[in-house]
């Protein structure tokens, strides 16, 4: 008997993961706005809370328009090594399941639910481990407040965020200023409801791929209008789930060592409960949702151009390298 090939050539992975990557790139940076004003409202107090375009209008009047888009160099970083990291390894697994599926004599390769789920949980959880310290930074670059003024009562930095400065913090200098106050570990704060929260995209890439599969079995070709739509109602599905766990983590993200209690996952959920009720965990929702439905319906249909622009570039560099 030969011997088996590869599930997936590994180029192939590498231009899904190029093409993941770049497509998170376009998307946060058209929709970061959103990420600012959500991430604050999670971590402030609930006196500082503000309408959505209350908040727009402090934010430029105290910081400028660049106060919408604090810390992000770092997210656009993070975005990048996260959706690479993400669609090589969902992509791997994915592979594997098809060439079992295949082996097996299924009728159909296309990946089951159940299938799809544990894709999205290898994936998730190795994006997570790997990527945890870069959104610690960012998140710490996104509430801060760059621009004290004593005439504004909500003039006090966010809990835990690095105190005002007259100049921007940049994203080198709030990862040494971390580690040299609070040290390694604190790059890992909020790992726990990270991990929680891989539910996100397993929710979210999961009814992708079987609103997908419907589709396909329908003989309907998915365009990129069509994957935006999909990447929409997918994201929106989850984000509304998970969004609890979502202000947990950025709060823990910006929990400065010597300022507040430690706190696990739980105790944050039942903290915030205690004070602000249960609406307390859904602070800045609005934005939040927005943002990652339009970030995900973006990611989607830019992946699919990208992914056939990477392999079509591909085919032609090795089209030349063969014929040089």
């Amino acid at each position: 008997m030969s011997q088996s090939k590869p599930v997936l050539p590994q180029n192939d992975n590498v231009a899904h993961a190029l093409a993941g990557a770049g497509g998170g790139i376009l998307s946060m940076a058209l929709t970061y706005p959103l990420i600012t004003l959500s991430t604050r409202a999670q971590v402030e107090s609930r006196r500082a809370e503000t309408a959505f375009l209350a908040a727009v209008q402090k934010i430029v009047a105290r910081e400028g328009i660049s106060g919408l888009y604090s810390g992000l160099s770092s997210a656009l970083f993070g975005i990048s090594v996260t959706n690479f990291v993400y669609y090589y390894w969902y992509e791997w697994t994915r592979a594997f399941f098809e060439a079992a599926a295949v082996k097996a004599g299924r009728a159909s390769k296309k990946l089951t639910t159940v299938e799809s789920i544990l894709a999205g949980a290898i994936a998730g959880s190795a994006t997570v481990i790997l990527t945890n310290p870069i959104w610690v930074v960012n998140t710490r670059m996104t509430t801060r407040k760059s621009e004290p003024s004593s005439s504004d009562g909500d003039n006090e930095t966010l809990p835990g965020a690095p105190a005002p400065t007259k100049q921007p913090t940049t994203t080198m200098g709030t990862l040494l200023k971390l580690l040299r106050t609070e040290g390694p570990q604190a790059l890992f704060s909020g790992v726990v409801p990270a991990l929680v929260l891989v539910i996100n995209p397993i929710l979210q890439y999961t009814l992708f791929e079987q609103m997908k599969n419907a589709l396909e079995k329908r003989k309907r070709r998915i365009t990129p209008t069509t994957a935006f739509l999909l990447g929409a109602l997918g994201k929106l599905f989850a984000t509304s789930i998970t969004y609890p766990y979502i202000t947990v983590k950025s709060q823990m993200h910006v929990a400065a060592k010597g300022t507040e209690k430690k706190e696990g996952m739980v105790a944050a959920m039942s903290r915030v409960v205690k004070e602000e009720g249960y609406a307390g965990l859904y602070k800045g929702i609005g934005p939040k949702v927005t943002q990652s439905v339009l970030t995900a319906a973006l990611l989607f249909a830019f992946k699919d151009v990208l992914y056939e622009q990477t392999v079509r570039l591909r085919s032609t560099v090795a089209k030349k390298a063969l014929t040089a």
